[in-house]
């Protein structure tokens, strides 16, 4: 089992080499940071080995948490549906999050509330991204809210300046950051919710378009 020291990254637990299936493997053991602590389990990215393009959200939430799986509760849902507004098959995407573990705090009754990770947090779980990255060599990246695109572009990065935007970065070959599905759950009303759906829409309308310009361009006698 690898070292338990230091406690503020993942690095001693991320394999140099293997695949995607080793990284899932090894990423149920982490104990990074100590936000495994109070989570169910890892919840590890998923999708093809050779996406078209990465989702980076923040972190699992609680539906995550318990099911083991990335984007499956109703920011998931909310992703799901603009995937299919734009073109974007589900199927062919990478789902990921900055931060591997569920942090929470106690609401009232039982609930599980949602807490921010904090930068050591966050940097403690950058490794795991990196070696994503590496191994699956996407197309595109795109960053989903504040907390992935300043884990992957920097901490001066601002999604409310930059959103829908292509940014220069040696990450992938085209990167852009939009808002986090879940902040459309947040809207005060059904009108907010649609405008802020249609303009969640209008940031992912130039990945889809881009992934279907590399697609023809593969289909293309010669290519």
């Amino acid at each position: 089992m690898p070292p338990r020291t230091p406690k503020t990254t993942a690095a001693p637990w991320v394999p140099e080499d293997g695949g995607l299936t080793a990284l899932q493997l090894a990423s149920r053991e982490c104990r990074g940071c100590d936000l495994w602590r109070n989570a169910t389990q890892t919840v590890f990215g998923e999708g093809p080995a050779h996406p078209d393009v990465m989702f980076v959200g923040e972190q699992p939430g609680d539906k995550e948490d318990l099911a083991g799986h990335p984007f499956v509760g109703p920011a998931g849902r909310v992703l799901d549906e603009a995937l299919a507004a734009v073109g974007i098959d589900r199927r062919r995407a990478y789902v990921t999050n900055a931060v591997k573990h569920f942090k929470w705090e106690r609401g009232s009754g039982q609930r599980r509330i949602h807490a921010k990770p904090n930068q050591l947090e966050i940097q403690a779980c950058r490794p795991w991204l990196e070696a994503e990255l590496r191994v699956l060599r996407p197309k595109a990246l795109v960053c989903l809210g504040s907390t992935a695109a300043q884990a992957l572009l920097g901490r001066t990065f601002r999604v409310t300046v930059h959103r829908g935007e292509w940014v220069d970065s040696p990450l992938a070959p085209n990167v852009l950051a939009t808002v986090h599905p879940s902040s459309i759950l947040r809207a005060p009303d059904e009108a907010a919710r649609a405008e802020a759906m249609e303009a969640f829409i209008r940031d992912l309308r130039p990945v889809a378009a881009l992934l279907a310009s590399a697609e023809t361009r593969s289909a293309a006698p010669g290519s």
